[in-house]
């Protein structure tokens, strides 16, 4: 569904609901259009992607209720990961339309631009993701965005925790079989999933005893035996970086940003774990393809930017933006978005 930038008819008693659905949990707000949070409640991962239609949806229909209450809900703004092509954008606004919340007026769109948010409100920007897997959306002031169907390998897609788990056992198995160079990757896993041997935890991922989701578990694994010296995860380390720094190049090449000073939003679990070794392989990508942008690392919650982006829909006032941020950041247990620095560039091991 698609809004106006100023819901008709939204009254003053009538609350403005922003959701953030990621794969691995979901957030929701409810807030006045003076900027009070009125309710907030985190549940499960909602993304289609990994959930299906059916559940994703209802995920996220439970939070709404949840937080509305026995309120009026005037505007919905729904940012959910996995809606990367307008069709599966179009399948979840059919698929909500029923709700008795759900409207005209309400917003569905994907995760990333709640992140974009979150982190900068300058009409030219790139904001990339880093969590379970990958993701990078590029704005600019005439309109003009750059997206990426995020379909995994089929796309052309690499990383997050979901990459950096299923690499990591890649290698693992290619050293315990002799293919492969020795890593303490395959000791991580052992330990990690409390198996008898890597080959156990392979067996167990073919006949459906374990999901393959399991392995995204492993990306804090891969960034400690890195940070120890091993040769395979460091490489995995160095690729993660080389990979966000391809959605950056890609997004301000094709929006013709590379010599302006972009905000480059960084978020996600992965991004959020501050591995210097990560960051600083990020920090000289980027001083190669955008010389001139700036790092941001966001260590709000993207919540906070689904949150602005539907009290703006509703016609909220700058004052009530700022009392929004400040009362949903609070809630979540976030912090003001913060800048990398350029000089000097984060250590690498």
């Amino acid at each position: 569904m698609s809004a106006p930038n100023r819901v008709g008819g939204l009254g003053g008693a009538d609350l403005v609901v922003a959701v953030d659905g990621g794969g691995s949990k979901t957030d929701a707000v409810a807030l006045t259009i003076t900027g009070e949070l009125v309710a907030h409640e985190r549940g499960a991962g909602s993304s289609p992607h990994f959930e299906g239609l059916g559940q994703a949806v209802a995920v996220v229909d439970e939070l709404v209720r949840a937080v509305a209450g026995r309120g009026r809900v005037g505007h919905a703004g729904l940012y959910i990961s996995g809606l990367d092509l307008p069709v599966e954008v179009d399948q979840y606004a059919a698929a909500i339309a029923a709700f008795d919340w759900a409207s005209s007026t309400t917003v569905v769109a994907n995760d990333l631009y709640a992140l974009l948010r979150a982190g900068t409100d300058e009409p030219d920007a790139v904001a990339i993701v880093c969590g379970t897997g990958v993701n990078a959306v590029g704005v600019r002031a005439d309109g003009a965005d750059v997206r990426f169907p995020s379909l995994g390998g089929l796309s052309g897609d690499w990383g997050g925790g979901s990459g950096l788990g299923e690499q990591a056992l890649w290698h693992a198995a290619r050293d315990v079989d002799g293919r492969g160079p020795r890593t303490a990757l395959s000791a991580a896993i052992v330990e990690q999933y409390g198996v008898a041997s890597v080959s156990v935890l392979i067996e167990e991922l073919h006949l459906g005893r374990r999901d393959a989701s399991e392995l995204a578990a492993l990306a804090p694994a891969v960034f400690a035996s890195a940070r120890a010296g091993d040769a395979v995860a460091i490489g995995l380390v160095d690729r993660q970086a080389e990979e966000l720094v391809a959605f950056a190049r890609a997004c301000v090449t094709r929006l013709g940003l590379a010599e302006q000073a972009v905000p480059i939003v960084l978020g996600g679990g992965i991004i959020r774990s501050g591995d210097e070794r990560l960051i600083g392989g990020i920090v000289a990508g980027l001083e190669r393809v955008a010389p001139r942008a700036r790092i941001e690392i966001l260590e709000t919650a993207p919540i906070v930017g689904a949150a602005l982006l539907a009290l703006s829909r509703a016609g909220a006032t700058g004052e009530a933006l700022e009392r929004a941020r400040a009362e949903v950041t609070l809630a979540t247990g976030g912090v003001a978005p913060s800048e990398a620095a350029r000089e000097p560039a984060p250590a690498r091991s």
